[in-house]
């Protein structure tokens, strides 16, 4: 798991003025909003006894533990210990650990890591969150396996017309082939633009309504952001549907997939709930393969796994993991 990196750990909505915990990277941490609305982000475990501090509660913009009261404040900083004569010194170890947030794009944003302000890599940018033309909604599920296998699954270009063969994968079985791509680099992302030209009508679901030719062209972007995001972008001509991915690795087993989904067709707001349970079920259909594949982290090793040409985005990926994984 990467160090030094900004990691969206929750939708800023489930983030309220009551303590919340956030499992993830193998730690507990606690957020809640102080009376101006800003984020606080502290580690969950409080220095006395090792209470989690999100079944605590808020005072003052502060936290309370729920153990024996001490009081933190937002900097981590204790301030206050009920057992103790007010007179007495707060310990200057009585401290827990604090961590940089930011809002965007819909999502809390913790650094985990010990760069200084202007060293640390940049939140990489989601431009049509922006764009008033976009419709956004909200989905997230989880997976009982390593994160770097979840990553791969979204970026490979190869596995959508058997995985998704029920789905909007229906499209792409009379023509399976992927045509060669070319992969840019950046400072702390890859991606590729890849072109189907023979995806047909689904034969089921809601994106069956959307294509009235036989066949048609459908162009891709597909990207990944360091340290855990991945987009995949989908343009069939009558409409552009825009999938920005956070694969929160909770543990060495575990990785939950919070995702913004961005549309400029069928917009209307009644309308989600059939894009989010279309969502969730092609979700499932990527749920069971990964959950099947041995070993649970990909190989360090390229040459342990048989590679081809439609590889080459997920191995630019392991390439790019290889080369942050120990800074």
């Amino acid at each position: 798991m990467l160090k030094n990196f900004w990691y969206a750990c929750e939708f800023s909505s489930a983030v309220t003025n009551q303590p919340k915990q956030i499992v993830m990277l193998n730690q507990r941490f606690v957020l809640y909003r102080h009376s101006q609305g800003q984020i606080v982000a502290l580690k969950d475990q409080c220095c006395h006894r090792g209470a989690a501090l999100s079944m605590g509660w808020l005072e003052d913009d502060c936290i309370r533990c729920p153990y024996h009261g001490w009081k933190f404040q937002a900097d981590g900083k204790c301030l206050e210990i009920p057992a103790n004569d007010v007179t007495t010194p707060i310990p200057k170890r009585a401290k827990v650990s604090s961590y940089p947030v930011q809002e965007r794009y819909g999502f809390i944003w913790l650094f985990y890591g010990d760069l200084p302000d202007e060293e640390r890599p940049p939140i990489p940018p989601f431009p049509e969150y922006q764009d008033p033309k976009m419709h956004a909604i909200y989905v997230q599920y989880e997976m009982q396996t390593h994160y770097t296998r979840v990553i791969e699954n979204a970026l490979d270009p190869a596995h959508l017309y058997a995985v998704h063969s029920n789905s909007f994968g229906a499209g792409f079985a009379q023509d399976p082939h992927v045509e060669d791509y070319v992969i840019k680099h950046e400072d702390w992302g890859i991606s590729t633009k890849i072109i189907y030209r023979n995806y047909t009508k689904p034969k089921n679901g809601i994106f069956q309504a959307f294509f009235r030719p036989q066949k048609t062209q459908l162009n891709a972007t597909i990207a990944f952001y360091l340290p855990n995001i991945t987009k995949f972008e989908s343009d069939f001509g009558r409409g552009k549907i825009i999938n920005y991915a956070i694969h929160i690795p909770i543990d060495d087993n575990r990785t939950v997939s919070k995702r913004v989904q961005l549309r400029n067709f069928f917009t209307y707001s009644w309308a989600d709930r059939l894009f989010i349970n279309f969502h969730h079920r092609v979700g499932l259909e990527d749920k069971l393969v990964t959950e099947s594949q041995t070993p649970l982290v990909i190989p360090d090793n390229l040459s342990s796994e048989v590679h081809v040409a439609a590889d080459a985005l997920t191995l630019a990926y392991r390439q790019m993991r290889q080369k942050y994984k120990n800074i």
